[in-house]
Formats: C-alpha cells, sequence, structure tokens
C-alpha cells in the first residue's frame, strides 16, 4: 500500500471518527463528510499516477475529471430519488394521505402498535424500497407517536425492518438490484432462500426491544386527527393510492424503459402535483398547490442531502484507489472456502462504509461458477444479498435507511451504537444462522 493510499485512508477515517463523535463536536455531519470528500480527492490528484498505469501522463488529471463526473452522476442518481421519494412523502402526507395508513395501525398500546408497525415495514420495504420505505413510516409514526422517547426507538425498529425487508426482493435494496441485474442471483432464489433469515433478523431485534416499550399510549395525546381542508376522504385516499402505487411502480418503469430510478420518481412527482393541483382547481389563490409543494421542497433537509453526497464521493475513493478491493482479496485468503465467514464480515464492514462499492468489488473479485457456492443462487451469492442488507442496520449511518431516519428524528450516532447496534447484530447473527440450518438440512 502506497504512502498516498494510507493518507487517503488516514481522512477517511478521521472524518468518519468525526461524524461518528458528532454529539461531542457540535459540528454537522453533513460539514464533516463535504470536508472528507474533498481532501480524498485532493489526495488523489497530488500523486494519480500509479493508480491508473493505462492512461498516458498528460491525460490523467483530465481522466480523474471524468472519475469524479462518473461518481458524481451515480451519486446524483441515488439523490435525485431520494430528494423526489421525500418530496412525494410529503405531499401524500401534508394532503392527508397516510391517514388511511394511520387508521390501520391505530392501538392505544406501545407494544401492538410496534409490532404492526415493524410487519408493515417489513413487507411494504420488499415492494418499494427500504429507502422510500422508511420515509413513509416515519410521516406515519409522527402522527402516531408524540414522545419523542419513545419514537426514536420505534424509528430504530423501522431501519432493522426496512433493511431485513428490502434483502429478500430482488428490488428491495440497491445491492440486490445489483446482484440481480448481474444475474448472480434469481428472483424465485432470492425470496425462497432469504426470506426466512430476512424474517427472522427483524423478528430478534422485535422481540428484544419490545420491553422498552411498556403500557399505552395517552388517551389526550395520541393519534391525533390531523387538520385537512379542502379535500374528502376519497379524495385523500386517491393521493394515498397515487404516491403509494406510484412508488411501486418505479422499478417497473424501470424495466420498461431502461432509465435511471429517480427518472420514475420524477414521472411519479409529476403525476402527483398534477392530480392535487386538480383538485385545488377551485380553492383560493393562496392554497393552490404550486405554493404548498414550493414549500415542501423548501423543507426538505438538505444537510441529510449534503451528508450522503459526501459520503458517497468518499467511499468512491477508496474504490478508485483499490482499498476495497484489497479488503475483499484479504478476507478471501484469510478464510479460504468459509463463505459464511467471509460474507457474515463484509455485512459487518457493510454498516461502516457504504455497500453498494463493497458488493461491487465483491461481483469484481468473485467469478460466477457453473457449479458450488459461486454458482448463479449459490451460497456465496444469496449471503452477500443478506449481508449487505441487513448489516447495514448495526450503525446508523449503515444503510440509506440510517441515513434518512437519522436526519428526520435527529437520532446521534452514540445513541444508537449504545441501544440499537447489538440488538441489529444479535437479529444478524440469528438469520445467518438460520440460513446455515436451510442449507444443511433443507436444501442440501
Amino acid at each position: 500500500m502506497s504512502t498516498l493510499t494510507i493518507a487517503i485512508v488516514i481522512v477517511f477515517c478521521i472524518g468518519y471518527l468525526c461524524i461518528a463523535l458528532e454529539s461531542l463536536t457540535r459540528v454537522n455531519k453533513a460539514a464533516i463528510a463535504l470536508l472528507m470528500c474533498v481532501c480524498c480527492w485532493t489526495l488523489l490528484m497530488v500523486g494519480p499516477a500509479p493508480y491508473y498505469p493505462a492512461v498516458a501522463d498528460g491525460d490523467v488529471i483530465h481522466h480523474i475529471a471524468e472519475v469524479i463526473e462518473h461518481h458524481l452522476g451515480d451519486a446524483a442518481g441515488t439523490l435525485f430519488f431520494l430528494m423526489g421519494a421525500m418530496t412525494i412523502v410529503e405531499i401524500v402526507d401534508s394532503n392527508g394521505g397516510f391517514n388511511f395508513v394511520r387508521d390501520t395501525m391505530k392501538t392505544r398500546s406501545k407494544r401492538k402498535l410496534m409490532w404492526r408497525m415493524v410487519f408493515m415495514t417489513f413487507f411494504l420495504s420488499a415492494i418499494l424500497d427500504n429507502l422510500t420505505t422508511s420515509i413513509v413510516m416515519i410521516m406515519v409514526l409522527r402522527k402516531l407517536v408524540q414522545s419523542r422517547g419513545d419514537r426514536i426507538i420505534y424509528a430504530a425498529l423501522v431501519v432493522i425492518a426496512a433493511n431485513s425487508g428490502g434483502a429478500f426482493s430482488p428490488i428491495g435494496d440497491v445491492t440486490t438490484i445489483m446482484l440481480w441485474i448481474k444475474g448472480v442471483i434469481t428472483t424465485q432464489g432470492v425470496i425462497t432462500e432469504i426470506f426466512i433469515p430476512s424474517l427472522v433478523s427483524m423478528l430478534v431485534p422485535a422481540f428484544i426491544l419490545q420491553y422498552q416499550l411498556k403500557g399505552k399510549f395517552d388517551k389526550e395525546q395520541n393519534l391525533p386527527k390531523a387538520e385537512v381542508s379542502q379535500f374528502t376522504k376519497a379524495q385523500r385516499d386517491t393521493i394515498f393510492w397515487l404516491g403509494v402505487g406510484g412508488l411501486c411502480f418505479v422499478p417497473i418503469f424501470k424495466t420498461i424503459t431502461h432509465l435511471p430510478p429517480f427518472m420514475g420518481i420524477l414521472l411519479v412527482l409529476g403525476v402527483l402535483w398534477t392530480v392535487t393541483e386538480i383538485f385545488h382547481y377551485n380553492t383560493a389563490e393562496d392554497d393552490t398547490m404550486a405554493k404548498r409543494v414550493s414549500d415542501l421542497l423548501s423543507k426538505i433537509d438538505l444537510s441529510t442531502i449534503m451528508f450522503f453526497l459526501g459520503i458517497l464521493m468518499a467511499v468512491a475513493v477508496l474504490q478508485e484507489v483499490g482499498v476495497l478491493a484489497m479488503l475483499g482479496s484479504t478476507l478471501d485468503e484469510t478464510f479460504q472456502g468459509n463463505h459464511y465467514l467471509v460474507t457474515g464480515i463484509i455485512g459487518v464492514l457493510s454498516s461502516i462504509v457504504d455497500n453498494v462499492p463493497l458488493v461491487a468489488g465483491c461481483m469484481g473479485m468473485y467469478p460466477v461458477e457453473a457449479a458450488g457456492d459461486l454458482a448463479i443462487d449459490g451460497i456465496f451469492w444469496q449471503l452477500l444479498a443478506y449481508c449487505a442488507g441487513v448489516g447495514g442496520s448495526m450503525l446508523i449511518i449503515g444503510s440509506a435507511a440510517g441515513v434518512v431516519v437519522m436526519g428526520l428524528e435527529k437520532i446521534t450516532f452514540g445513541w444508537y451504537m449504545k441501544k440499537i447496534t447489538w440488538v441489529a447484530f444479535a437479529g444478524y447473527i440469528a438469520g445467518i444462522f438460520v440460513y446455515w440450518l436451510e442449507r444443511t438440512f433443507i436444501l442440501a
């Protein structure tokens, strides 16, 4: 490993430590992520030649500019998807669309609400994706739970349930989408083999955390009725099904058109915006949907967006200098033939750095074989789908769902690590054990 590579890794680790200690430093994590990103790319620009031996010396700087634009394009697609999904959910929420979900989950028992919430999140994330589902459920929780102490426990369970639900569906998580498109897992294979381990990885933490939720909600404060003017129940239900149904349609739109997912999100946003404009056609000028959507756009948490951008671009540097590929090779050599350990460690790492480049590195490192653990729907690929998805629940910044929930509910890194990390890890290990039982005694 060169001196420059070591310097890049040190800068990343220092930045990551500052993000983890945000509650102590009082410096916004987005600011640290952006500084970390720029410093890492600046260091790469200082001595890029060894990393790009096939590029002529005079063209290296131009090549790195193209590399940055490539990674920025990938990050921008994720960010536009996130902003579009957040706006859609805000539109549905501001017009009473989630009253339907709220009424379905309504109960005064804290534990009953928890179980209804985790199961709805688990299955909804398999249909939509873990990121969008987390946004939807947090909006619903804000209507159901007024106590912040209780709500952050529910929010942590939303992260766990969303990541677990996304792991067993080919469209539920960005990493499973990558593996599915690559052809190393099939729809039938990942659903039939990973469903039960994913369910267990959600049930174990939920069972443990239910003991922190005791008693009933206060009758006066719980489940307040949303103040919704202008819209009838039929219009509110229309907005809900257009929003949620549109989000379900995004993977289908991508399959049909082969356009990036954020284009589907923009389509749904445009349709929903148009319909709500029609609903507001006869309202006063100062109550038009144009003004409302403008207000909603201004309320989007840009610090979360900037944090996401900084993290994705900083990890891209580690990918460019070969640190992630080298890490994967080291794991493979250290634990030869034991794919349970290799993928298990990759899952733990995915809670620290972004799971997308980790999975991408694994796909480049391991060839698809005709038979064995590396065959299509083999043990390695199935476990990689599970571990990369569920492993992100162990830290609040280990998944897209966690980052969004962290921003929406202002959950600190330290609180999550102290209260939730060990619980999520217990579910993670339990799921791997269940998969081992499946492979050893049922599918053998």
